[in-house]
């Protein structure tokens, strides 16, 4: 594919803007005026007279951790983009019509897991309150949850799975591609190599010779900051570019202040591990379980139940470890009785849009 010579129409996409009152004044003073890009499929303008004419069901792209919707409308080398993939899809007959929607969550933590939180931004609300009803009053759009379904990968996945089991009032279909899930094996392991790229920002030097465990440790104990995260956070913000490290350690605070928000702490939120020690701290731990989605199924059965469409996928060989998570995922909705389309494949977490040949068409069976 690498001449790109398609001889299907490829639609349209549009670009509005739109200025958000419920991203106003976020914690992390992000701009609350933001790009929104929506693919317009071929049919959208055929027949179509004044404003009236046929109307289309609606997707929502929730894109992964350091994404925008954005992203999904470039250039992309060697493969297709979604409003591409979307155009082929339709003309092979593998899907009808529908409207994609590209929404813009980007955060200065690198994005957001789609939820509220007091440290980041009411980005549940950002969707469903006002991005999803902007896109009805612009375009011609099937308005019920019947006819809207939402889907992503990774942070993306989870957070198309969790809207679905708290905003069913909204989406009437979910996909859910490598989402995160099992927060036990998905984000555990890796806190070690965060803690120590904190360390290198500590407020208390430790000199070589004789180390007081305990007083290295003063309020780290708590899951509060001593003033490395902050220190963290303000040279990461400065540089040009990050290394790997430094952007998963920027991850795993950002989940921090996703899962365990509290405002009469340090930055927002709180930390799960003892900064200097590395124990977990059970307290802290907990809310994080709290927000994993092979916790909540039980919780939000109803919701699930109602649903007309639930599509989970994951790589065998996920290199973080989140095939397990979907495993178990699929393990709690089978156990529930909710009904649910489960699949593997032979690959990583890497480069797997092409998974979307499989979840576009599925979302678009159940809303049409």
């Amino acid at each position: 594919m690498a001449l790109k010579r398609p001889k299907w129409k490829p639609g349209t996409v549009v670009v509005l803007e739109h200025v958000s009152k419920v991203l106003k004044d976020n914690p992390l003073r992000d701009p609350f005026v933001r790009n929104v890009a929506v693919w317009l499929p071929p049919q959208y303008d055929e027949g179509a007279t004044r404003g009236r004419g046929r109307r289309f069901p609606v997707l929502v792209d929730l894109v992964g951790f350091t994404g925008s919707g954005l992203s999904h409308i470039a250039w992309k080398n060697f493969s297709e983009n979604v409003p591409e993939r979307a155009a082929r899809l339709v003309h092979e007959g593998k899907m009808g019509p529908a409207i994609i929607v590209f929404p813009d969550c980007f955060t200065a933590l690198g994005g957001n897991q789609y939820v509220n939180s007091s440290a980041i931004g009411a980005y549940a609300d950002y969707l469903t309150r006002e991005i999803v009803p902007f896109v009805d009053l612009h375009f011609r759009t099937l308005a019920s949850r019947e006819h809207r379904g939402c889907f992503g990968k990774s942070s993306g996945g989870y957070g198309a799975i969790v809207h679905g089991m708290k905003y069913p009032q909204t989406w009437g279909a979910v996909a859910d591609h490598s989402g995160d899930a099992y927060f036990d094996f998905v984000y555990h392991h890796d806190w070690p190599n965060t803690l120590s790229e904190l360390a290198r920002y500590r407020p208390k030097k430790a000199a070589p010779g004789r180390y007081d465990a305990l007083k290295m440790e003063k309020g780290c104990d708590r899951g509060v900051d001593d003033g490395r995260v902050k220190a963290f956070l303000e040279a990461v913000w400065a540089k040009p570019k990050l290394s790997m490290a430094e952007g998963h350690a920027i991850m795993n605070l950002c989940m921090a202040a996703t899962y365990d928000p509290d405002t009469s702490a340090p930055n927002g939120f709180r930390l799960p591990f003892n900064l200097e020690t590395g124990e977990r701290i059970e307290a802290r731990w907990k809310r994080w379980q709290a927000n994993d989605p092979v916790n909540l199924v039980g919780k939000y059965r109803k919701n699930l139940e109602s649903l007309r469409g639930i599509y989970i996928d994951c790589g065998s060989r996920d290199q973080y470890h989140i095939h397990f998570g979907t495993r178990i995922l699929s393990k709690r909705l089978q156990e529930a009785g909710i009904r649910h389309t489960y699949e593997e494949f032979d690959d990583t977490h890497s480069d797997i849009d092409y998974r979307m040949d499989v979840s576009l068409p599925f979302l678009y069976k159940s809303l049409k």
